[in-house]
């Protein structure tokens, strides 16, 4: 028998390599992570679809894509292998915070305000092996994609728990060099003759909203850059491109050091965004999961 042959009974071990191949995206790439050959990989992945009698991937020369099957497997797989290493982890610490935490964060958020201060956390749990990954997207908690989540603005109903972190309003903002060019707007509707750089989020036409005399509206508003993100937007306008509304947080230190100037304040409508760390909860959660999200509560509260 091949050395590298995985035991068809061995149904841990199988789920885990179903996991890598997902996360790699090929025999090969799940193989170097494991230390499997891509053939031991194959044979794996055979032996689970006869199992099962399904497809769980579509393979062609160059990709792997997951069957509508294979995505319910990859979930339940993350999941098991999850309470695998939980039970583990608590026999052999007696429930001390360790083992690997994947944390999704916003790009701009996770960059500025997460990041920062995870040399804090691992430096008081030192047996917890933080994985984190900025973006955009949102992730699938609840699926196995992450642990904790942070995520911005209302939440959809889910069966997951929501933790708030805290809370930001944004602001309208533009560089000196800017203004000296264009002129400073005074009232919302000056924005018509400005450059205003937007996010991309949305299909529909670009609105800012404001308040004035006590009363809120929306503004239609045009640029000639839209971004996925604030930092974007904000580096677009420290550069001197346009005007753009964002995330307070994400331009205090432009603000501060003159890089920035707000604008419009006394028509802000006091829209603001809360902060959540959302993740799976009940009596079986991680006690790294909650000792992560009572870290970010305590420091960005």
């Amino acid at each position: 028998m091949d050395a590298q042959t995985i035991a068809p009974t061995d149904r841990a071990r199988a789920l885990e390599v179903f996991a890598a191949v997902a996360t790699a995206g090929s025999f090969s790439g799940a193989g170097r992570a494991l230390g499997l050959t891509p053939s031991a990989i194959g044979r794996t992945i055979d032996r689970i679809e006869a199992r099962l009698g399904v497809r769980l991937l579509l393979r062609t020369t160059r990709t792997l894509t997951l069957t509508a099957e294979g995505h319910s497997y990859l979930g339940a797989a993350r999941r098991i292998l999850t309470d695998l290493d939980d039970a583990e982890q608590a026999i052999a610490d007696q429930g001390a915070p360790r083992g690997r935490l994947r944390v999704s964060a916003s790009l701009s958020h996770g960059r500025l305000c997460v990041v920062p201060r995870l040399g804090a956390f691992v430096q008081r749990y030192p047996h917890i092996l933080v994985d984190i990954n900025l973006t955009d997207a949102v992730v699938d908690i609840a699926g196995g994609q992450a642990d904790v989540g942070v995520r911005f603005g209302p939440l959809t109903d889910s069966p997951l728990t929501a933790r708030k972190l805290g809370e930001t309003g944004r602001m309208i903002v533009a560089a000196p060099d800017y203004l000296a060019r264009h002129g400073t707007p005074k009232v919302p509707e000056d924005l018509h003759r400005h450059n205003c750089l937007s996010f991309n989020f949305r299909r529909a036409e670009p609105i800012w909203p404001f308040r004035r005399n006590g009363q809120d509206y929306v503004l239609s508003v045009r640029g000639s850059i839209e971004a996925n993100n604030g930092e974007t937007l904000g580096q677009l306008a420290v550069a001197g491109v346009g005007v753009a509304r964002v995330g307070a947080f994400s331009v205090v230190d432009d603000i501060a050091s003159g890089r920035l100037v707000p604008l419009l304040d006394e028509f802000n409508p006091g829209d603001v965004e809360t902060i959540h760390a959302v993740f799976v909860g009940g009596t079986n959660t991680p006690a790294r999961v909650r000792a992560f999200v009572d870290f970010l509560a305590d420091e960005l509260r």
